[in-house]
């Protein structure tokens, strides 16, 4: 079936180009790309009417409220040191101590950011390389409410400059883990290869739908147990990624479910998301998050 997920995408174009119109969510994760260097250029005034339309008619399966702003960069002096050329924002702001917070942001800020990928626009998570109390003023973050983070809107540049070449090389960026260091069959002892992947449940593209997407620093930190016709969801820490109001890679974790749901989505299937922790022991440094049943 055509991708159509959430009145969401049925995709059209990449940051750059125009492509086929395609059969699945893995297809268009696999044509984005992190963007930091932009043309210099206001997006198209439609395009981020869509934009605005589709960020405030947005849910999650969590029920937790997010809030987005779309910032104008020159109007509100707002710019970060690892992006040129940008000059629009869109932020994501959610109340202190909501439930499943984590999860809930990255989610749903990543469901936005696959949307405005549709449309033919560069975006890029940035979550701390800001000056973090501008953004906070420009889109009136209230006592009770944190934003984690924000990203350009924009067409990407023909070239990237010498900064961001050197930052994806840094983190490396188009690498990945292995499967097998991903996902895992029953038990955290039983790692599940790609190979073996596709006799559970059919679940190869939509793990590699996890595997593809976008992390802090590319860290990676999503872990996946699939149990029968459930995938449970947990993070492994890292240090470095905690505040005292939100961990950055739960948020990661949300974004991983946002890509599994959406690729299952793509194939016809009817996933749940639920926060339901089957108790299964694990290893240091890594805690549950929530299940997808499908």
């Amino acid at each position: 079936m055509p991708y159509d997920v959430n009145t969401a995408f049925r995709p059209r174009s990449n940051t750059n180009r125009k492509v086929n119109t395609m059969s699945s969510f893995l297809e268009l994760a696999k044509t984005r790309r992190s963007v930091r260097t932009f043309d210099g250029n206001w997006p198209d005034g439609a395009v981020l009417t869509t934009l605005q339309e589709f960020a405030e008619n947005m849910t999650n399966p969590f029920g937790t409220k997010i809030r987005f702003a779309f910032l104008n960069a020159e109007n509100e002096d707002l710019s970060s040191p690892v992006l040129t050329g940008e000059k629009e924002y869109v932020t994501a702001v959610v109340q202190k101590g909501a439930s499943n917070l984590e999860a809930a942001y990255g989610y749903s800020f990543e469901k936005l950011l696959m949307k405005a990928h549709e449309l033919g626009l560069g975006t890029v998570w940035i979550g701390g390389t800001m000056p973090r109390g501008k953004f906070e003023k420009a889109c009136h973050v209230e006592e009770n409410e944190v934003m984690p983070c924000v990203s350009p809107l924009g067409k990407a540049s023909e070239r990237m400059s010498m900064k961001e070449a050197l930052m994806r090389k840094g983190v490396k960026a188009d690498s990945r883990l292995k499967f097998e260091d991903l996902f895992f069959d029953e038990n955290f002892d039983t790692p599940l290869p790609e190979s073996v992947a596709g006799n559970k449940g059919r679940l190869t593209d939509a793990l590699e739908a996890v595997r593809i997407a976008p992390s802090a620093v590319n860290k990676q930190p999503w872990r996946v147990v699939v149990i029968d016709n459930a995938a449970h969801f947990y993070v492994k820490h890292d240090a470095g990624y905690i505040t005292p109001d939100y961990d950055l890679q739960k948020i990661d974790v949300g974004i991983a479910l946002y890509h599994f749901e959406s690729q299952l989505i793509s194939e016809g299937k009817q996933p749940s998301i639920t926060v339901e922790d089957p108790g299964l022991p694990t290893p240091k440094h890594i805690d549950y998050v929530a299940t997808v049943r499908f």
